[in-house]
């Protein structure tokens, strides 16, 4: 990817990044991510954003000190939730002079062939005329055989419909380590990763009480993005600015590489290039 040309991008962004541990909304991250995707669209880039943050902002808005155990109470904290989360992002947005369109979707919208295509060319639309569309899952009325599960999985699912040419995952953390860096003083961050299942060993539980991932869900979704020739990154979403490095092609967190192949909407060649051959470790 690195030295490719973007032309459609997807972002993923985690619960703890678009709140604080109250789970109130956490302006400043949201006003930098809203900034710096409708800087990157201005350049033509088309850009999808997959936000978290519904439940968790629900929580806070209700004044819920832990995340809900049962299905109404998620269900309706994510309901609350996706309101205020979508009234700020209107704002944010408009301010810098970039519409929005929301997507609600389940595993159905996918899975159902008919379903499917109308969402693809909804997709379609909104980035023809310059919208940036924002997707969740339906949690206030998805069920359990509906759901997708999390916004990771979710986030891969919109690469591939999108034929992305690369899905980036801001998270708490700077990318895949060796060992748990919040633990671990010797834990170094591993820059491109050619094979998944040589890490899978890497990942550790779930993330923080706001979210419902850790970096195994984010190596789930890398792996299914990978198959599609989506190549991947996972990087901190404590600074938003790195999505420029992304799209100028600057390293930035861990890079899964996919076979470019595959993603019949990327003009790169099948190979990868020299440099990310030259920067993939044995991992």
């Amino acid at each position: 990817m690195y030295g490719g040309k973007i032309n459609t991008l997807v972002v993923k962004v985690g619960s703890s990044t678009l709140t604080h541990e109250n789970g109130k909304l956490n302006f400043r991250n949201m006003e930098l991510i809203s900034r710096v995707i409708c800087d990157i669209a201005n350049t033509g880039v088309r850009v999808v954003l997959v936000s978290s943050g519904a439940q968790a902002a629900g929580m806070g808005a209700l004044g819920l000190a832990e995340k809900p155990t049962e299905v109404k109470m998620k269900q309706a904290a994510a309901a609350v939730g996706q309101v205020a989360l979508m009234y700020t992002y209107d704002k944010l947005f408009s301010e810098y002079g970039r519409s929005i369109g929301q997507i609600l979707l389940n595993r159905a919208d996918v899975d159902n062939s008919a379903h499917r295509a109308n969402l693809v060319s909804t997709f379609e639309a909104l980035l023809e005329l310059g919208v940036v569309p924002i997707v969740n899952e339906n949690d206030s009325v998805t069920i359990d055989e509906l759901i997708i599960g999390d916004n990771d999985t979710l986030s891969a699912v919109v690469a591939e419909l999108v034929r992305a040419d690369a899905l980036v995952m801001l998270t708490d953390i700077g990318g895949l380590y060796t060992a748990n860096p919040h633990t671990d003083p010797s834990a170094r961050l591993i820059p491109v990763v050619a094979d998944i299942d040589a890490v899978e060993n890497l990942a550790g539980g779930a993330g923080s009480n706001r979210g419902t991932g850790g970096m195994a869900t984010k190596l789930a979704a890398a792996r299914l993005a990978c198959a599609q020739g989506i190549d991947t990154i996972v990087a901190s979403g404590a600074d938003p600015s790195v999505l420029y490095d992304v799209v100028e092609g600057r390293p930035v967190g861990t890079l899964f590489v996919a076979p470019h192949c595959l993603n019949t909407a990327s003009t790169d060649v099948c190979d990868n290039t020299q440099e990310e051959q030259e920067r993939t470790e044995i991992l």
